[in-house]
Order: C-alpha cells, then structure tokens, then sequence
C-alpha cells in the first residue's frame, strides 16, 4: 500500500474503501477489492482506529487534526449522519478526569476510535470487534450496559441536540472532540472502580480462627465481607462446602494486639460468635476494619447499595438474612440474573426497598411477593401503570411512586388499610384518583406536578381522612365548591404555581395554612376559624376576605400584590406575629396595627407611606421595614417605645432626621441594625445615635454628611459594620479606632483624604475607600492577620512607597489603580465605550461572583463583558471568566449569525468546564458589542447571551430596556412546562431536584436534561439614545428594579462609582448574598459611526513608558488595529477572589533600535470611516503609508490565570496596564483545560493598491470580523499582537500557565503596579535565572545605570525625547481566512514553524499558508 494512505499517528494502514476495519493485529476488510483479508468479517460502514492517546493538553496529544487521515475525513464529510465514537478501556477507573493541567502528563487508556453511522447499533460494533458489549457513562457518574439495538452515534447526536447545538455538521464535529467524555462516554467494557468494590464486597482468602480459645487452630479459609454479615467458608480456596455466617450488626469489630494485621469479629446477642482474621498486609487490614466498622455501628440491618452502577444484587448479599432495608436507589437493576429482581423475595425479613431512579419501565411484579414489606419506593422509573398484585402487600404504609407516567390506579390499591403516605407527584393525573376514598390511613396526598385542571371540593368531602393535599404545578384554574356540606378535616392546602384568578375557600372551615402564591388570583375568600398561616404573594390582589376574623393567625404574607389599604380584619387580628405587605401600594398603616401588642415583624418597604401613626404604647416590634417609601419622618416615640426593636431599615426614603434613641441620657435600645441610605440625612443625625449601645451594623450611605461627629463614633463600641459611601465626607474619626469590634468600613466615592486609624483594630477584614481622594497612607508597623480585602482604587492622587506595599503582603485581594500611560489612555478613548464594575461578597465567607470586561475585543471596534454567579461555587465563575473571551472570540470566525455563535460559545464553554462543571454550576451572562452583520457599513449592535438569573438592562432614553431572559423554574412559565415534562423532581422551594431554581446553566450536567446550557440570545442595535449597560447577578436585581438601577447610574459618571453604588444599594435594602454588577457607559453617535475629530495630545496625561520596538521580516501580513484593552483598575487577589481576566500588555522583547518618548493618541475612526493608517496599527503623525518601524503590544489571552511574570520571570520595561484588567497572582487548581483559543498569524500592512482593495472590502467575515493568518501570533480574545516566533509555539503549548503579566508579584502572590523609577531594582532582584519561557525578556540593565528622571524635569525630557525613532509598518499580503470545514476536519498538517528570529528585509516574500494552532497550554 502506498505510504500516503497512511494517516498521521495511526501505526498502520488504511484501505481506500469506506467499510474497512482497521484492528491493531492487522487489517480486516469487508466487500473491498484489491486489498488484504482478515480472518472475520465487520459490518459495513464501520472503521476502528486503535491509539494510545495521550490527555488532552500534552505534547504528543492527537487533536482532531491530526487523528484522522485524508480519506476518512472526506468519508466524514460526505454524511452527516457519520461520525465518530471513542471507545475508552475498562482498566481505568471511571471518574478518572479526561482532561486538565494534573493530567497533562498521563497515558489515558487505549481508545479506540470508531467511525460509524447513526444507524450502527451496539450488537453490530460488538460483533466486529469480538466486543461482550458497550457501556455510556454520563457526566462521570453512572455506567449503563447498553442493549444491543441501541445505537451510539444517534445516542451521542441527540444528546449534543437536546444541549442546544442545531448545525448537524457542528454536531458532527463536536462528536469527536475528546473533551467530550466528560459529559458522555462509552465504554468497550465495564471500568474497574476499586473504591465501588469494597464497599460492595470484600474477600479473600486468609488466615481464620474460630472462637476466643485455643480449641481451634487457625486455617486457610475464603472470608467474605458483603452486606451485614461476615461469611466464613469451611473449605479452602471453595465455596462449594458449609458456609459459616456471622451478623454483624451491633457487634464488635476489634484489633488484636497480639498478632499483627489482625481484627476480631463477634456478633451480638447472648450466643455471640467470634472469628479471628489474620490479614496479609496492612492496606488489607485497614480496608476490612473501615468496612466494618460501619456494619457494626448500624442500628438496623441496612444495605445500601445505592450509586454504584449495578445490575444485579452481589450474590453473597442472600446470604445477609437479617437485611431489613435495602438501598438500590439510581442503578440498572434488571430482572433476570443471578441477583436480578426476582430473586429478592429470598430476603425473608426485608422491610423497606428503594427501587427510584432504575429505568425499570414496567412495574417489577416480583416486588409484590415480599409480603414484609412496608416501604416501597419506585420513583422516576417510567412506569406506566401500576399492577393488581400490588394489594398483595397488606403490610404496607409508604408507597413513592413519583415521577412516573401514571394516570390511573388499580382498585386494589384500595385494600391496603395501613398505606399511610402515598406519593403521586410529577405524573399524569388529571384528577385525583377516587381508589384514594378507601385509602383511610392516607391523610397526606401529593399531586404536585400532574394535570389536574379543577379541583373538586365535593369529591373531598368522601375523603375525610385527608388532612394535607399537595396540588403545586397542576395549572389548576378552577376550585369548585357548589355543596353546601362543609369540608372539615382538610387543614393545610398547597395551590402555588397556578393558574387561578379567584378562590373560594370558604367551605373548608378546618384550614389551617393555606399556600396560593404565584397565580393570578384577583380575589381570595377564607374562612378564618382555624386560620394560622396564609401566603398569597406575588399574585393581583387589591381585597382579601377572611370571615370571621382569623384569631389564630400568626403569619400572613401578602407581598407584591396592587393592595391600596390593608383589610381591617387585619388590624383585629390578635395573635399576628408575622406581616408582610411588600411591594403594594399602600398609602398609610393603620395606627391599630402598629401598636399591636402581638405583631413582632412587619415588612412594608417599597409602598407609597409618606408617614408612620405614632406609637401609643409599648410594643414587642422586633423587625421593622420601611424601605422604598415616601416617608419625611420617623415617629418621635419610636425608639423609646419600641424597646425589642433590633432591625430597622428606613433607606431610599425623604428622611431628614431620625427620632433620639430615649428620653434620656441612659437609653434601653436594643437596636443592632440601622440601614438610612439613600436619605436626607446630615451630619446632625450622628449625635442621635449614640444611645444605640448595642448597634452592630451601620449604614448611611449616599446622604448628606459633611462629617461624622467624632465623639459620638466612639461610643458605638459594639459596631461591626460601618457604610458611610456616598457622602462629602473629608475624613473618618480618628475615634472610630474605639470600634474594637469593626471588622467591615465601607466609605466609597467620598471626598476622604486621609486615610483613616483602622488598621490598628484587631478585626478589621474590609476596608474600602475606593473613589475619594486620598494621597497618601500611614500604616502601622504591622498589619492586623484579619485584614483580607483592601479597596484603594480611584483615588488618583495616591502615591505607594514600596515599604506600604510590603506591609500588604499577606492581604488576600488588594485593589489599586494601575498608572496609566499615554498608549493606554489612547487605546482606552478609541472605543466609544468604558466600564466599571463592582462586587461585594455580603455576608458569604467567599466570593462567587466573576466578572469579564474587555473593551477592545478584536481588531475591529468590538467588546465583550460578562458576568458569572456560582451561587456557592467559585469554580465554575473562574473558568467562565478566563475562557469564554476567547471561545467568543473563535466562533465569531466560524458564524456570523448571533444567534449561533453566540449558543455555540455557551454549549462550548459548558464543555470545557470539564469534570468540574459535572457537578457545579454558574448562571453566566455574556454581552457582545459589534458591528451589525447585515449591514457592513458598521452599525453597532449589541447581542446578549445567558442563562440562569443573571440580567442586562440597557438604558434608552432614560428608560431601562430588559436585554435578558430569567432562566428560573418561578419566573418562566414555559422552562417550568419543560422540566416537568422531563418528569424532574422539583422540590417545594421549587428547585430542580432540590438543588437549584434555575433551568438553564452552564455546568451542573448531572442535572441533564433538566437543566441545559442552551442561552438565551438576543440583539439590540444601537442607536445615540443608548448610554449604558447594567450587568448584574440575581442578588443585584432582586433588591433593585431595572428602573431604580437606571436612575442610579444616571445621577453617577463614572461607570466604576456607579457599579459601586449598586452593589451599596443592594446591600443596604437587605441583600446578604454575593453581588455582582457591571456598567457599561455608552457613546454611540446618531448613525452609530465612531469616528472623532482627527485631533492628535501632545503631550500624554501620564509618564510615558520606555517603548521597546519589534524588528520584523516584511512578510505577508494582514491588516488590522492593534486592540488592547486599557487600564484603568487591577484587583489583586492571592487566592482567588479576583473577577476580570488577566491580561497586561507590554512591548515585546528585543535589544535592537530602541525608541524614546510618548505616543500619542490617535484618532478615533469607525469602520464607515476607516482612517488611512498603516496596517491599521495608530501611526502618529502619519496618515498615508509610510516607512516606520512598528510598534507591537503584547497582551496574554484572557484565558490565562493571571500570574506576574512569564518563565523567565521578568518581561519589558514599558508594559502598560490595561483596562478590564485584573490579576490573581495565582492558578485555580481546577482539573480543565481553559486555554481554547486558536492563534492565528498577523503582521504588517498591503504593499499594493490591489491588496488595499481587498482590505477595503472585506472577506468572507462581514463587518470587519476578517480572521487571517500571518507571521506574527495573535490571541483571537483580545487582538493585541504577539511577537512570538515558530519555535517559541511549541513551548507555549508546554507551559503550565500563560502568566507573562504587568507588575510585581508579592511573596503572597498579590500583584502591584510598579512605578516608573523605584521599583526596577526590586522587579530585577526578583527576575528568576531561567532564560526561557513565552517571551524572552531584554537583557535589565545594572540598577545603578538606570536614569532616574525627577518629576520636576520629565516635562522636559519628554520634549527633548519626542520623535528620535520612527515608526516603520511592514508591507503584508492578505490571506484568505479558513472555512468551517477546514477547522473541523482538514486541518491534518502539523503546524508551520517560523525562523526563531524576526529581522528586517526585503520588502517581496512568499504568502505564508493559513494554519491554526490548537492551544493547549
């Protein structure tokens, strides 16, 4: 056979033919011609292609370049209904990660990949390869023999579809990426898992002894340890003899001191047995004592085997006769088989079986023959009916069948009279079964999720022994209650998620509790007789009726409804603890209703109450919200009659003044809890405060104090949290060092210039002073070990010495502006958009939230902000953060239609979360600012992905434009019809199997099909009406309306100060979760053009840094802007706390033809107005082409964990701090690979006017997202240019991290800003030894020859500096970008490698061809 039909890496030969396999033994061929025979045949249309692969991430990884040859590609190509199906080894164990940096290194096991159709079955792939069969394993849990009709490749389509991928070519391709094990896998055979094995079964042949006298001799015997029984056998090596059996439960398990490796078995009871077990070694030893152990702690006699894969029982487990529960919950348990399901009535005494989650289809009849039996549980296992030997069972009281398909039940059921709970919910009931009358012993019926339209109120009265009715997510519309008979045993009713708009209840004069929230109820009767407990919120009440007055009831939730007054039986209630009227529109509170003597919380914030009734008496108020109202005063008398008052929040009111704490001096207040923001409040309000001894918490920010009275600070001693943001404060009391409980100062966007006494406290954790004006900080000796998080940002006057920021080494995240440059402030102003964002971890212990902000994305004028809500992971936020840039960044090139690439980067970013996302989950949004795809001329659009309950408002013309979808189960009507259809659980705080309320997220796979990463999409244009984005997570926009938010940002400037005073807003009415928020200020022109006045500074706004110029070979090239993003703010965390992505940027290395002086802005210029630049890249002084060096900026993907410093520890002197820019200084040790993006080639400008043209009118990408390749690496997440040669590629895709970042990275890991002058000898000291690495850095000068310039004279220097070296642009030919086609499957070559050095030359060379490197760093 001719050497080019062998394909890359393969080890053997493939035949031209498309139905031939390829066996490592040699080469079997089916209907061919001309070609070698094996010794059987295969079916047709199937190929087997055995390698050793290595994990995704190493040197000798197969990609998918490069695993298949030329013919099969183009026999993959010419179906879509072919592709390929990986096949792993049974010799690893399952849970083994498929991917990440741990693993890099590792052989996975021998896979063979199988090129098949979708109509291939599993007995046909079986057969060819000699194979007893094939098993799935989905989301690393589970394995599942498949039957042998099924077929594997529509199995791994369909599963890809339900995701969300609609392109069958895309879903071809995504097939045979290996990344996908993690979310389905096949196996050849059924992997080994050790752990599995010895909780189901221990065994082994050992040295026994039998009873605690010498009578006995020890001998060889085979020892089994399986259930709850020890099992001795009497002959060696066989099982064929006597079997001796010892229970084990409330026995002993003991060591025996006087023998090595020996453990002591005895069971219980007076005629307790004993066997000694001498075990070979002490890993032995060690399994069979922690094994058990648990057996013998046990109070009854339970297996539980649940988990764990099985199809059939361990057969040594009948020999357990004792077992009385038995766990087989989420297996594949069949009925036939040595331990199938018939064989379970051999378990004589067994009591209670859990059969949920095994996919059983039919009821198991055999079931009904274990006459002990009295809990059976059969959930979710798609049955259909129920069978009549079920009344066999007379001794049963708890019956599950829930998410099934049942509609009906058998009449038999009827004569079970102990069956006291009865499961029915998520099934297909459309009314409720009329068996449950004879049923007298059920008194709870749970329905929750079927169909049952009307309800009945007759049909309860002939099931009188029900006293609780579940009826959740029926789309009941209707409760009929014509029979004059009144109901009387029925006390609680749960009717919530609904669809009804009135209810009567007035015959079930037994109600207790009644739960109705989220329906449409316009009016609700009750009868108040027995009334403890009534939510209807979140439904259209202006009028609720309850006759006679409910005396009995303690808690009553009316919240979000259109009531303008509250009842009056309201008022008479007398044992009323409990009210909350939120969200209504309420104008006043009855004066009987404040001075109840019962009510101890009342919530009554965002209503129209412009004044509060006086206080007549003394009452036990403990809990008092009055946020969001209209209201110029508080009652005089509050504090000194309110006594039990621990909680008042009375923020975005018209307060003035507050009430005095007493009537006196010596006042009882018992208040902890003070929230004032968004008031009238001055300075004079402080001295009122001092009589709150005992307050704990503080906020009162965005008010109107000038200062705080420092004498009055120092006697709140017991204070732990202080919000003064937002004020014209000049400074802190130097007494708030009396606070010696403060762990949290919060004084944002302030006038503060001195830095307050705090860092004395010795629990101090937050301080956060960010947007004031402070220049400089005195600092203590030492730092309290409490301080974790230090906000200095904003402040643009303050000055850091390095003695300052060593004393902050051990801060977990510190926050400080970077010092921006002119490159940095000419980048940051081409872009008609800047940010600022903001989180607060509340009350959490750690940070969950991530943000992604990058302002110049590309080459063309785009940008790309996000934000990810872990809930309580901050794994899965941090991998969205640092990849899904550059997964956007790679499907803009492969679609140009929103929708798709926009679903594709959610479905692929969800992929490559790996084994983490298996279990973990993150609501992510994700906005992307381009230009509109039908209409090159380039009108902006903005497209907006998510999923989960992060939200965008875009604020047009003042009012806020809803750009999001909440993916939640209450808030989405349609995702709660699907996920019941799926026939999830969905528990009564409506959560997806009691883990999450969201539907759709990135990660949590085990919850498939249930929760899908499927997004949201959805484009806006532009337009000059348009000035801001709000990016916020669920905490943020349940305590603040889009309207709210909008106004907010509004009366603030800058981005960054607003993103603040949300996340403030949002703590102060009451959030104590993680929040997140983002804004995005907008300056879009009237027809969305970009363009500026062709105005050039002279002199830049900060120290210019020491630019570094890159000598190029003219080679081929492409043209295209050079994008960063700028600077503005870094937060440096040394755990994991920071949200932006990392990424710096910096002049590449090299010693030749250095340059001095600044650069100076260029002109802004939109894509309807291209300006006439070199190559795109901002020439000053130059408008035609010209002959000028170029300047390159170096900027690492945001896919990179951020660290200071590459391999060689030290990069070039004029690195520029970039906006959206924040560093880590450490990796997350996450078993994943986060580097997707593909590096592509760039370089120079057109040398002709031919190539000009082509330039002028695009490619195949619209709207200037041109993807072409060159000679220079460039990062598709962020543009910025990477001087890296051919050699240095493959040792990029070596290193551990892409962590070649602007600063100097602290011996915590935290990372700083340098200065121009100071820190280079410190940056030199700390440079490793080692020469290698991303980007070798220029050789660093002695720090004794650096020129220190005085700030005095830089003005001077800049001048005399200004202009000595010109820029030069090197002439480009333009290349054709890559198909779809090509990236998925034609891409067989290795990677081109380029000369190591780049010099100068002629201006005429050959056009590089396109390639794409796979980066799997």
């Amino acid at each position: 056979m001719a050497m080019e039909d062998q394909p890359d890496n393969s080890g053997a030969c493939i035949d031209r033919q498309p139905d031939t396999v390829l066996h490592r033994g040699g080469l079997i061929h089916v209907g061919g011609h001309g070609c070698r025979t094996g010794p059987s045949a295969a079916p047709a249309g199937i190929r087997v292609l055995k390698r050793n692969m290595k994990r995704v991430g190493s040197r000798g990884c197969l990609t998918r370049k490069n695993r298949f040859g030329s013919r099969e590609r183009d026999w993959l190509r010419s179906d879509t209904q072919r592709g390929c199906v990986c096949l792993y080894g049974g010799t690893v164990d399952p849970q083994l990660p498929a991917s990440g940096p741990q693993a890099s290194s590792a052989l996975q096991p021998d896979l063979q990949l199988v090129l098949c159709s979708t109509s291939t079955t599993v007995e046909e792939m079986c057969a060819q390869r000699d194979g007893q069969g094939l098993f799935v394993q989905l989301h690393g849990d589970l394995l599942r023999r498949l039957e042998p009709t099924e077929r594997p490749l529509q199995m791994l389509y369909d599963y890809l579809a339900v995701m969300g991928y609609a392109d069958p070519v895309r879903v071809q391709h995504e097939a045979a990426n290996s990344d996908l094990s993690c979310l389905i896998r096949f196996y050849s055979e059924r992997p080994v898992n050790a752990d599995q094995q010895e909780r189901t079964l221990l065994k082994g042949v050992f040295s026994v002894r039998k009873g605690k006298t010498q009578l006995h001799k020890w001998a060889e015997r085979q020892v089994i340890l399986c259930g709850t029984c020890l099992i001795v056998a009497s002959v060696k090596d066989s099982l064929t003899g006597k079997m001796h059996i010892l229970p084990l439960v409330g026995g002993k398990v003991e060591e025996v001191k006087r023998r090595q490796n020996c453990l002591m078995f005895s069971s219980a009871g007076s005629q307790a047995q004993t066997y000694f077990v001498n075990f070979d070694t002490l890993a032995e030893y060690q399994r069979w004592h922690r094994q058990a152990s648990k057996v013998v702690s046990q109070t009854v006699s339970l297996v539980d085997l649940s988990c764990y894969s099985l199809e059939a029982v361990p057969e040594y487990l009948f020999y357990s006769q004792d077992v009385t529960h038995l766990n087989l919950r989420h297996n594949f348990m069949s009925l036939l088989g040595p331990g199938g399901l018939l064989h379970l009535p051999r378990f004589s005494q067994l009591k209670s079986l859990n059969l949920s989650h095994n996919r059983l289809g039919v009821f198991p009849e055999c079931v009904c023959e274990i006459l002990s039996l009295t809990e059976l549980c059969l959930s979710c296992n798609n049955l259909h009916t129920v069978p009549v030997q079920i009344g066999n069972l007379q001794s049963l009281q708890t019956l599950s069948l829930d998410g099934n398909h049942l509609s009906s039940l058998p009449a038999e059921l009827g004569g079970l009279s102990q069956l006291s709970s009865l499961g029915l919910s998520f099934n297909d009931f459309n009314h409720i079964p009329p068996v449950l009358e004879r049923l007298s012993a059920v008194d709870k019926l749970s329905m929750a999720g079927n169909q049952v339209m009307c309800l009945e109120v007759c049909a309860l009265l002939r099931m009188s022994h029900l006293k609780h009715i579940d009826l959740r997510l029926n789309g009941l519309r209707c409760v009929k209650s014509e029979s004059p008979e009144a109901v009387t045993q029925l006390t609680h009713l749960d009717l919530r998620d609904n669809c009804l708009d009135s209810l009567d209840l007035t015959s079930i004069c037994s109600l207790e509790t009644l739960l109705c929230q989220r329906n449409q109820l316009r009016a609700l009767t009750i009868d108040g007789f027995a009334l403890r407990m009534l939510h209807a919120g979140s439904n259209r009440l202006s009028a609720v009726s309850v006759y006679p007055v409910p005396n009995q009831l303690t808690y009553l939730d009316l919240s979000q409804n259109i009531l303008e007054h509250l009842p009056d039986w309201v008022c008479d209630c007398r044992n009323m603890e409990m009210l909350d009227v939120t969200h209504n529109l309420l104008a006043e509170l009855p004066c009987r209703l404040l001075n109840s003597l019962s009510l101890k919380t009342l919530l009554a914030g965002n209503n129209h109450l412009h004044r509060l009734p006086d206080l007549l008496d003394h009452i036990p108020l403990e809990v008092l919200d009055l946020q969001h109202n209209k209201l110029g005063e508080l009652p005089e008398s509050l504090f000194f009659k309110a006594l039990n008052l621990k909680h008042l929040n009375a923020s975005a009111n018209n307060l003035e003044s507050i009430p005095p704490s007493g009537q006196s001096d010596d006042s009882l207040s018992t208040l902890q809890e003070l929230y004032l923001t968004r008031n009238n409040l001055n300075e004079n309000c402080g001295a009122l405060l001092v009589g709150h001894h005992n307050l704990r918490v503080l906020h009162m920010a965005y008010n109107q104090m000038l200062s705080f009275p420092a004498s009055k600070l120092s006697k709140l001693e017991l204070l732990e949290e202080l919000n003064l943001s937002g004020n014209k404060l000049k400074s802190i009391p130097s007494t708030v060092s009396s606070c010696k409980k403060l762990h949290t100062l919060i004084a944002h966007s302030n006038h503060i210039n001195v830095f307050p006494e705090i860092l004395n406290l010795p629990e101090i954790k937050l301080v956060d002073l960010s947007c004031n004006e402070l220049t400089e900080i005195q600092l203590p000796e030492s730092l309290p070990p409490s301080l974790q998080e230090l906000d200095l940002t904003g402040n643009s006057s303050l000055m850091l010495e390095h003695k300052t920021l060593n004393l902050f080494n051990h801060i977990t995240t510190l926050k400080l502006d970077q010092k921006s440059t002119a490159t940095g402030d000419s980048q940051n102003a081409s872009a008609p958009w800047s940010h600022g964002y903001s989180e607060m971890s509340g009350q959490r212990n750690k940070l969950c939230v991530s943000v992604l902000a990058i302002d110049r994305l590309g080459d063309s004028l785009e940008a790309c902000y996000g934000i990810f809500d872990g809930d309580r992971n901050e794994e899965v936020p941090r991998l969205l953060q640092c990849t899904m840039g550059d997964v956007l960044c790679e499907e803009v090139q492969h679609s140009t239609i929103d929708s798709v690439y926009m679903s594709n980067t959610f479905l692929t970013s969800h992929r490559k979360l790996g084994t983490v996302g298996q279990k973990l989950g993150a609501s992510a949004l994700l906005c992307y600012i381009h230009h509109e795809s039908s209409e090159p001329g380039g009108y902006l659009s903005v497209t907006v992905a998510n999923v989960g309950t992060c939200q965008a408002v875009l604020c047009r013309d003042g009012r806020p434009v809803a750009l999001s979808k909440v993916y939640s189960l209450e808030n989405c009507t349609e995702e709660m019809e699907r996920v019941k259809l799926s026939k999830a659980i969905i528990t009564e705080d409506n959560k997806v199997s009691g883990v999450t309320c969201c539907s759709r997220l990135l990660g949590c796979s085990y919850l498939s099909p249930w929760v899908l990463p499927k997004p949201w999409v959805h484009t806006e244009p532009l337009s000059s009406q348009d000035d801001f984005l709000i990016l916020g997570n669920r905490a943020l926009f349940e305590h603040v309306s889009y309207q709210e938010a909008v106004c907010t940002v509004q009366a603030v400037r800058d981005p960054r100060a607003a993103a603040k005073r949300l996340c403030t807003l949002a703590q102060s009415y009451g959030c104590k979760d993680n929040i997140g928020a983002v804004v995005v200020a907008l300056n879009i022109a009237e027809d969305s053009c970009t363009c500026e006045p062709h105005v050039y500074t002279a002199e830049p706004r900060g120290p210019p840094p020491v630019p570094v110029t890159v000598s190029m070979t003219p080679a081929p090239s492409d043209t295209g802007t050079l994008s960063s993003t700028s600077g503005v703010v870094s937060e440096f965390n040394s755990e994991t706390s920071a949200s932006e992505v990392g990424s710096e940027a910096g002049s590449t290395a090299s010693d030749e033809h250095p340059t001095s002086g600044g650069a100076p802005r260029p002109e802004r210029r939109c894509s309807l107005h291209p300006a006439a630049t070199s190559c795109g890249i901002m020439v000053p002084g130059s408008v035609g082409l010209g002959s000028h060096m170029a300047l390159f900026q170096r900027q690492p993907s945001c896919a990179t964990f951020s660290s200071n410093h590459s391999d060689n520890g030290l990069d070039s002197d004029d690195e520029t701090p970039l906006e959206g820019v924040i560093s880590n200084g450490s990796k997350v040790e996450v078993e994943v690979d986060i580097h997707c993006c593909a590096f592509q080639l760039r370089s120079g400008a057109p040398e002709s006017l031919k190539e000009a043209d082509f330039e002028k009118r695009g490619s195949d990408y619209p709207n200037g997202k041109t993807r072409r390749q060159n000679s220079v690496v460039v990062s598709a997440t962020n543009g910025c240019l990477l001087a890296v040669c051919g050699r240095e590629i493959a040792d990029l895709k070596k290193s551990p991290s892409t962590s070649c970042l602007f600063g100097k990275k602290l011996p915590n890991g935290s990372v700083v800003a340098p200065e121009d002058s100071h820190n280079l000898i410190e940056v030199a000291l700390e440079a490793p030894k080692k020469k290698s690495g991303y980007f070798t850095a220029p050789a660093q000068q002695d720090p004794d020859d650096q020129l220190i310039v005085p700030p005095c004279l830089e003005q001077e220097v800049r001048e005399q500096l200004k202009g000595q070296s010109p820029l030069v642009s090197a002439p480009s030919a333009p290349t054709a970008p890559p198909s779809l086609k090509d990236a998925v499957w034609d891409q067989s070559q290795p990677p081109a490698q380029f000369a190591p050095s780049l010099v100068p030359g002629p201006a005429a060379t050959p056009i590089v061809k396109p390639e794409v490197y796979d980066t799997a760093l």
